[in-house]
């Protein structure tokens, strides 16, 4: 292995070192750990060199907060082998539709496609989210809306933040199940719907009588004159 000119070795000829452990002093490089040790051991480093940075300042953080953001970062795949699948080869791909396209070709008799994990940035970890609502709101407005216009995307609004902006109730909350399972009974939905095509009558009625209002007035204006 190559190593930079000046570093201090932690290890002797000779000595057996196990894969992934660090052979000289310094931070180590968050690919190799995903490249040689796998998502799990990197996910572990990553939550405890960021929490060390706040334990040092005595700052107490639970690891769910930090664990939530790295979780966000390595949820991405990059196709090798495209096996039956829709995928292009490289193509990065979000793990949850990697897995659901590959249960769809197994089931259908196919060869699934393979990939390996990737470790985003937060800024592109962002930017790759299912929603372009979110996406939009964070960087890079232009690009984001205009990509989701030429695919012709649909945000189904299943996250907080892209609720938020379009003023929706969040999907969170302990009683968010439960109001999930709501339904209206038929009387309720028969209520609604009267409620409904009366205001709309009355709006109806109102624009014809502004209309009307209009109409005079003009007439009267004619007379004047």
């Amino acid at each position: 292995y190559s190593v930079p000119r000046g570093v201090h070795i932690n290890v002797q000829e000779g000595e057996r070192v196990r894969a992934g452990e660090p052979l000289m002093d310094g931070p180590l490089n968050p690919h190799d750990i995903l490249a040689v040790l796998g998502e799990k051991e990197l996910q572990s480093y990553l939550v405890n060199e960021i929490q060390e940075v706040y334990r040092l300042q005595g700052v107490n953080i639970s690891d769910k907060h930090i664990e939530v953001i790295v979780r966000q970062m390595m949820r991405w795949r990059k196709v090798e082998d495209v096996g039956d699948t829709k995928f292009l080869l490289e193509e990065q791909v979000d793990k949850f539709a990697f897995a659901e396209e590959n249960d769809r070709v197994i089931k259908e008799g196919g060869r699934p496609a393979t990939g390996r994990p990737l470790l985003l940035g937060i800024t592109k970890a962002s930017l790759s989210t299912d929603s372009f609502i979110s996406a939009a709101s964070f960087q890079e407005t232009t690009r984001v809306l205009t990509e989701a216009s030429i695919q012709g995307k649909v945000d189904h609004l299943r996250g907080l933040k892209e609720n938020v902006i379009v003023g929706r109730l969040i999907p969170a909350g302990t009683g968010m199940e439960y109001y999930r399972n709501v339904r209206l009974s038929p009387e309720m939905e028969e209520a609604a719907q009267k409620v409904q095509e009366e205001v709309s009558a009355a709006y109806e009625e109102a624009e014809r009588a502004l209309e009307l209002m209009r109409h005079e007035g003009e007439t009267e204006e004619l007379a004047a004159e």
